[in-house]
C-alpha cells in the first residue's frame, strides 16, 4: 500500500507540472502513465506505446506477455470527459473488438472486459487548475491494474502468488460492495447477506466492515473449494458451491446464494474473476509447498495468514492472525494434559469427562445456585484458525483409542 501511495503521488506531481505548462498536449503524459503502470506489473510484461494498427483501430498501449496480448489502454487528454460524444464511435469499436480494455484521461480510469464496464476509479481531480489527488482510491487503482493484467490468467504455482491475486480480487470486491451500499440502488441480495452476518457473526456490523469480511470470506471459500476439486480444468461458482464441505454450513449457504444465475451483475464479474484465478492455479503444487513450509496437514487453515497479510496486514495484526507452529501447539496440549494428571489427579487428563458441583452466582442479590459442571472445560478465547481446539480433540481421541465407534460417540455426548 505504501508503494502504491508513493508511486501514484509522484505520478500526479509529474503530470501536474506538465499540466500547468502551456506547451503540454495529450501525448505529453504518455510516458508518465507507462512508468506508473510499470510499477504494478511484472517486469516480463512488455508495454508497447503506439502499437501496429489492428482491425478495430490503434489503441495507445498494448500489453503483451510471452507474445500473448493481455490488454489495451486508450488515453484521452487529461481531464477530458470520457463520455464526450466525439469519442463514442471510437470507444464503441474498441469495446466491441477488444476483450480487455482501459479507457482513461490520466486521472479517471474505466475497465471494460467483454464489452462490459467492470469498474471505474478516479485517482485525482482538477481543482482551480491544479491536479488534486484522491488518495483513498490509490490502492483500488493498483488492484484495477492487477485485475487488468491477469485477465487471461497465468499459471499460479506459489502460495504467495496466489495470495496476492486473491487479495487483489477481494479488495476490488469489497470496494464494489461499499459502492453499492453508498448508492441509492442497493440489492436485496446484499441486504439479505448482511442480515445473515448480523444474525450469525456480528450483530452490529456496519456495511463497510461487512464488505471487508464478506469479500474475504468469498475469496477464501473459493480457495477451500479448489482443494476439493479433482478436475482443475472445470471450476465455476456452481461447482464451488457443491465442493464446500458440509462441515462448514455457514460458508456452504453463502455459496449456494452466489451460484445463482440471476446474481447482481455489479458483483458477478468480480466473483467470476476469482474463479479464473483458480482455473489457472496448480492447487496440488500450492498444497505441497504449504505442507513443506511447516503447515503440517492443514494448509487450508494456515494459508489464511498469508492471504490476510496480502489483503490487509494491519487487519491481520488487529485480529491477531498469527499461526502457532504445530510443534508448539503439540507441546502446550501435552503439557496441559500432564498437569491435569499430576497436579489435579485426573487420570484421563484432557479426556476427563467427570463432573463436580459448583456455586454459580448470577446476580449479587440472588443467592448462589448449585450447578453440576464438567471438571475439565476447554476455552480458547482467541481461537483464530482453531489449531489448539483441533489438536485437543485429536489428543483426546488418542487417549480414548481403546473405545469402539459407539463407545466413542457415547463419550462425546457425555
Amino acid at each position: 500500500m505504501i508503494i502504491a501511495f508513493n508511486v501514484i503521488t509522484q505520478y500526479l506531481k509529474n503530470i501536474n507540472s506538465f499540466f500547468c505548462s502551456e506547451y503540454s498536449s495529450e501525448h505529453t503524459y504518455r510516458s508518465e502513465l507507462q512508468n506508473l503502470i510499470q510499477n504494478f506489473i511484472s517486469s516480463d510484461i512488455i508495454i508497447i506505446n503506439e502499437p501496429n494498427k489492428i482491425k478495430c483501430g490503434r489503441p495507445d498501449y498494448l500489453f503483451i506477455h510471452n507474445e500473448i496480448e493481455l490488454g489495451f489502454i486508450e488515453t484521452k487528454d487529461i481531464g477530458k470527459d470520457l463520455a464526450n460524444k466525439e469519442y463514442a464511435e471510437q470507444f464503441e469499436r474498441y469495446k466491441n473488438g477488444l476483450n480487455n480494455l482501459i479507457l482513461t484521461n490520466y486521472l479517471y480510469f474505466e475497465l471494460y472486459q467483454n464489452r462490459e464496464l467492470k469498474i471505474s476509479i478516479q485517482i485525482a481531480e482538477i481543482k482551480d487548475d491544479i491536479i488534486s489527488p484522491i488518495e483513498n482510491n490509490f490502492i483500488i487503482f493498483e488492484d484495477l491494474i492487477n485485475h487488468f493484467i491477469h485477465y487471461k490468467g497465468q499459471s499460479i504455482t506459489s502460495p504467495l502468488q496466489l495470495a496476492k491475486l486473491m487479495a487483489g480480487k477481494a479488495k476490488l470486491f469489497a470496494y464494489v460492495i461499499r459502492e453499492i451500499f453508498s448508492s441509492d440502488s442497493q440489492t436485496q441480495f446484499l441486504n439479505e447477506q448482511i442480515d445473515g452476518f448480523k444474525e450469525v457473526l456480528l450483530h452490529d456490523i456496519e456495511p463497510a466492515e461487512f464488505a471487508d469480511i464478506y469479500a474475504q470470506t468469498i475469496a477464501y471459500g473459493f480457495f477451500i473449494a479448489s482443494f476439493h476439486n479433482h478436475n482443475a480444468e472445470h471450476f465455476s461458482r456452481k461447482k464451488a458451491a457443491r465442493l464446500i464441505p458440509l462441515t462448514n454450513p455457514f460458508l456452504k449457504k453463502l455459496f449456494s446464494l452466489i451460484e445463482k444465475e440471476n446474481l447482481d451483475k455489479r458483483i458477478t464479474w468480480v466473483i467470476d474473476s476469482l474463479v479464473t484465478i483458480f482455473l489457472a492455479t496448480k492447487i496440488d503444487k500450492i498444497e505441497q509447498q504449504l505442507k513443506n513450509s511447516g503447515s503440517d496437514n492443514d494448509p487450508i487453515i494456515h494459508f489464511y495468514e498469508t492471504f490476510l497479510t496480502e489483503y490487509n496486514p494491519e487487519l491481520r495484526k488487529s485480529r491477531g492472525v498469527w499461526y502457532t507452529p504445530q510443534p508448539v501447539v503439540n507441546f502446550i496440549i501435552r503439557a496441559v494434559d500432564d498437569i491435569l494428571k499430576t497436579d489435579f489427579n485426573l487420570a484421563d487428563g484432557l479426556a476427563d469427562s467427570g463432573k463436580a458441583t459448583f456455586e454459580i452466582t448470577i446476580e449479587k442479590k440472588i443467592k448462589p445456585q448449585l450447578e453440576e459442571l464438567h471438571r475439565v472445560q476447554i476455552l480458547d478465547p482467541a481461537t483464530g484458525t482453531g489449531t489448539f481446539l483441533a489438536e485437543t480433540i485429536k489428543h483426546i481421541h488418542q487417549t480414548k483409542a481403546q473405545l469402539n465407534q459407539k463407545e466413542w460417540s457415547d463419550y462425546i455426548e457425555r
